[in-house]
Formats: structure tokens, C-alpha cells, sequence
């Protein structure tokens, strides 16, 4: 069975760059076959976790652990699974189905159906399906740009890539990530969030410092000081404060590398040794056409949105207009703020941020059919930009981290095929599946919170608090700078409620001040195969765990 995985440097499983070697292909005939099948079995566990406990799973070791096994079996069919770009596809393909088939696609179309307009079903699904191959492309387009760099952290990713290359080179990687991910189901049987102490041991410093102390605020300010930060709406106003301020960074990175003379940038790369990653200059240009580019299509996906649900039959021509702009703006806002929370910590509050857009658009004054239309056209913008961020960060510590640029560049061309393959399956699962769970009562738990915020309408008071908190949010992004992101990384932290990640945060960051000086600065490099191990093992006990009460 072709995989079309030719070998590199002599060595059929070889992840560096070498000569004479190409990627394997997504639509060759093993890898289409394995992608499609385990693309169904994502978009279906998806679609059933999220329905019954309110939460989407990481699938994407389960896709590179199928890989793996089938490389195992003896027959040369399954030959060409050996190589790890071959497993990478894999794994991209059947969390792609996932997270896709799940939060862009079925959580989204529950909003009219509990607001009792099963007219706006179908409409709504063309559209979210629209924004979710756009939402994909563009972080496909925006990778290792200014605004989204390749060595972030991107967390799931980095996990991934860390289990493939054990499972491919054994030895002691092997085993310092096996017990990374015997300590993350260790930690994950005892309800402890192990992926937040991980991330904490490879994020940002202070990025990972903002994001921790969100979480003890968010844990502790109720039992200790008697504050209801989410009634006061604090972190949905810094989010908005913060992501503005983030909004500003990106386009002042956009207009400062155009100011770079043009003979200075190619005297740089003139200078540069062979597999220096993509100047400053070139990835601010690609990112600046990206986002114009964004903008138009989300543009065209609100009109369409608006006229086939017949939300704009409720507007007058300039409520419309405005509703138009509004729409594109947030979807697009959404999808960058939900991306910059991924890559730094491997949390993204997108249900969070969709019910601030949600909110703003409630004060403005839209109809509740033009807000139905909002909530499900922003909450399906984010989640697909942010798993192709981890999927394509896995794909790149693989293939040695830009040491073979055209080899890199062709590798991400063939990590967009296999997610597109694994978004076409999630369509096709939710489209003949959706009236199931519907008739059955079954939607996104978070839909109930959208649509009671639209019945409710607008009020003063949430205004006044939104704006209020909106202030110390810009504040402390403005300070941190578009580096460490530390006004996103606390409302994010601010937004979660996971009990115990804030306490987990504090001790991945105290191990990783006390590791080196304790153990010598060479443990550092173990760290990082530790964290992904840790963070595998707790994605692996949740996607376990939420099978077995799912099917119980």
C-alpha cells in the first residue's frame, strides 16, 4: 500500500532534511486510505464527547499511534508508514476531523436549532464549513510569520512530534518521554491537569506567569474574597481590552517591516547560512496579504451567512451594512486571539471569546436572528486555526526545523491536504448526523449559554464592566508587548476554571528554575521531551476517560 514515503539520507524513517528525498504525498493511495478512515473515526468521537460532556478531546496521538502500529506490521504494504512525515499526516488528518467536525461545525448549528429556527440549520452549517476551511488556510498561510513564529511553543504539537520521534529513535528520548507521559496519566487518573504543568516547563516565561496567575484568580477570587468575576464580567473585558491592544501590535509588526529597506533585507539573507528560517520582512508581507485576504473571505462568508439564513430580512440597509463589518471583524479578531492563546499555552478559550463577541453584539443592537447568525459564524472561526497551528508545528520539529526550507515548505503543503481531507469528512459526519443528536435533545452544552445571553438582550450594566476591565487588559498587553502576549495569556487564564491548572502552572515553572541548577543545565533539553510526554498522557487519559462515560 503506497505511501509515496521515498527515504531521506539513506534512512527510511529519518526526520533532519537531507538530499535526494521528497515528502510522502497525502492523496497517495495509503496515506488517502488511513487519513479518510481515521478522519471518520475523529469527526465521530467528536461530535459524540462534545455532545455528551460539553469538551472535544486531542486525537491527534491516536492518529499517530495508528500509524505507528501499522509500520509495525510486518507486510510491505505498510512499508511506508515507517517514515514519521507519514504519521504526521496521520495524526494532522484525524485531529483536523476532530476539532473541526465538533466546535466548528456541530456547535455552531445547535444555536438555531434551540432557538427554534431549524430554517437556519443548513444555511448555517454551509457557512460555518465556509469559515472553517478559511479559518485552516490562513494559520496555514500565517505560520512562522511575526505574528504566529514556528518556535513557539504550540504545545500539542510539540507533544506530538515528541511521541513520533520516541517511537521512531528509542533510547533514552524515548524513555524520558515515557515517563513524561506515565506522570501525565499518573497526574490525569488523580484529576490533576497535567497538560497545564506541562506547558508550563516549554511556554514563555512570563507568557506562562500571566497565564498561571489568571488561573488562581479565576480558582480563588469567589472562596477567598467573595468576587464573581464572571457575573462582574472581568476577563470577558480584558480579553476585549487585551485582543484590541493585540490587534495594534500585529498591524504595527505588518508596517515596520515594510519600512525595512528592501537592500537591507537582502543583504540579510545574502548573509544568512543555508536553512535560515524566513526573514522578518518576507513573513510580515505574507502575514499582511493573509490578513487581507482573511478579511475578504470572511467578508463574503458573513453575506452569505446573513441572506441564506434570512437574518437580513430582520435589518434595515445600514443595520445590515454595519452587521456585515461587525461579523468580519469579530470572526476575524476571534480566530487570531483563540490562535495566540493556543501557541502559547495549549489552551484556547474560543467558546470564552465567541460569547464576548456575542455580548458586543448584543449592546449594539442587532436582531436575535442576526445574533444567532453571529454567535455560531464566530465560534466556528478559531478552533480549526488553532489545531492546524499544532499540527503544523509537530510537522515542523519532523522535518529538523527548517534545515531543508523546500523540503518544510512542501511538508506544510501536504499537512494542509491531509487536514482539508480530514475537514471534508468532518462536513459529510456532522451533515448525515447532526438530526440525530438533535432529535435526540443532544447539542453543544455551551449553545444553552448563547442563546440564554440572546433572550436576555442587552443591559447597562454588563456595557459598563466590559468597558471598565477592558482598560487594565490593554494596559497590561501594551506593556508585556506582542512577545509575550501577557494581557491574552491572563484573560485567558482568567476565562478557564479548570480546578487545580493555576497550582500546576506554579510547579511546571518551579521545576524548571530548580531542574538546571539541581540536575545541570543539560537537563533542559529533557524538559522538553518530559513536558511532551506529560502533556500526551494527560490528552490520552481524556480522550479514554471521555470515551468510557460517553459509551457507558
Amino acid at each position: 500500500m503506497s505511501t509515496d514515503a521515498a527515504p531521506r539520507a539513506g534512512t527510511e524513517t529519518s526526520h533532519p532534511a537531507g538530499e535526494g528525498g521528497r515528502h510522502p504525498r497525502a492523496l497517495a493511495p495509503g496515506n488517502l486510505i488511513l487519513t479518510v478512515v481515521l478522519s471518520v473515526f475523529g469527526a465521530v468521537v467528536g461530535v459524540q464527547l462534545l455532545a455528551t460532556l460539553g469538551v472535544t478531546p486531542s486525537t491527534s496521538l491516536i492518529g499517530a499511534l495508528a500509524a505507528m502500529t501499522l509500520a509495525r506490521v510486518p507486510l510491505l504494504w505498510f512499508r511506508g508508514f515507517r517514515s514519521v512525515h507519514a504519521q504526521n499526516l496521520a495524526q494532522t488528518s484525524i485531529s483536523s476531523a476532530t476539532f473541526g467536525a465538533a466546535n466548528s461545525l456541530f456547535l455552531p448549528i445547535g444555536i438555531p436549532f434551540l432557538f427554534g429556527m431549524d430554517n437556519m440549520i443548513i444555511p448555517m452549517l454551509i457557512g460555518v464549513a465556509a469559515a472553517m476551511l478559511v479559518d485552516a488556510w490562513l494559520l496555514y498561510r500565517m505560520y512562522d510569520t511575526p505574528a504566529f513564529p514556528a518556535k513557539n511553543p504550540w504545545p500539542l504539537g510539540l507533544a506530538a512530534a515528541e511521541a513520533i520521534k520516541a517511537g521512531d529513535e528509542g533510547g533514552r528520548r524515548a524513555k524520558v518521554l515515557g515517563l513524561g507521559l506515565l506522570t501525565g496519566l499518573a497526574g490525569s487518573v488523580l484529576t490533576l491537569p497535567m497538560s497545564a504543568f506541562g506547558v508550563a516547563l516549554i511556554g514563555g516565561f512570563g507568557a506562562m506567569a500571566a497565564f498561571g496567575i489568571g488561573l488562581l484568580c479565576s480558582q480563588y477570587a469567589d472562596p477567598l474574597f467573595g468576587l464573581d468575576i464572571n457575573s462582574m464580567y472581568l476577563p470577558h473585558g480584558m480579553m476585549i481590552g487585551a485582543g484590541l491592544v493585540a490587534l495594534v501590535q500585529v498591524a504595527r509588526t505588518i508596517l515596520a517591516a515594510r519600512r525595512t529597506a528592501a537592500d537591507e533585507a537582502r543583504a540579510a539573507r545574502a548573509a544568512a547560512p543555508a536553512g535560515t528560517p524566513e526573514d522578518t520582512q518576507d513573513g510580515a508581507r505574507r502575514l499582511g496579504r493573509s490578513m487581507r485576504l482573511g478579511f475578504g473571505a470572511y467578508l463574503v462568508i458573513s453575506v452569505l451567512l446573513a441572506f441564506g439564513t434570512g437574518a437580513a430580512t430582520h435589518m434595515s440597509p445600514g443595520m445590515l451594512i454595519g452587521f456585515l463589518l461587525y461579523a468580519t471583524v469579530a470572526a476575524f479578531l476571534h480566530e487570531l486571539l483563540v490562535g495566540i492563546a493556543s501557541m502559547h499555552s495549549g489552551w484556547f478559550p474560543a467558546f470564552a471569546i465567541a460569547l464576548i463577541t456575542l455580548l458586543l453584539g448584543i449592546l449594539i443592537g442587532f436582531p436575535p436572528e442576526a445574533l444567532v447568525v453571529l454567535s455560531g459564524f464566530t465560534a466556528a472561526t478559531g478552533p480549526a486555526f488553532a489545531d492546524m497551528g499544532y499540527d503544523l508545528k509537530a510537522g515542523y520539529l519532523l522535518r529538523g526545523e527548517n534545515a531543508d526550507p523546500a523540503f518544510e515548505l512542501e511538508g506544510r503543503r501536504q499537512q494542509l491536504i491531509a487536514a482539508m481531507i480530514g475537514f471534508g469528512v468532518a462536513i459529510v459526519v456532522v451533515l448525515v448526523s447532526y438530526r440525530m443528536f438533535f432529535d435526540n435533545g443532544q447539542t453543544a452544552p455551551i449553545d444553552a449559554a448563547y442563546v440564554a445571553a440572546i433572550k436576555a438582550g442587552p443591559s447597562v450594566e454588563t456595557a459598563q464592566h466590559l468597558a471598565l476591565w477592558a482598560i487594565p487588559g490593554a494596559i497590561v498587553q501594551f506593556l508585556g508587548g506582542s512577545k509575550r502576549q501577557l494581557g491574552i495569556l491572563l484573560a485567558t487564564g482568567l476565562l478557564i476554571t479548570t480546578p487545580m491548572a493555576g497550582w500546576m502552572v506554579v510547579a511546571g515553572l518551579a521545576v524548571r528554575v530548580l531542574a538546571p541548577r539541581v540536575l545541570g543545565p543539560k537537563v533542559k533539553d529533557d524538559l522538553e521531551i518530559f513536558a511532551g510526554g506529560a502533556i500526551a498522557g494527560d490528552a490520552l487519559y481524556s480522550f479514554g476517560n471521555g470515551v468510557f462515560k460517553a459509551v457507558k
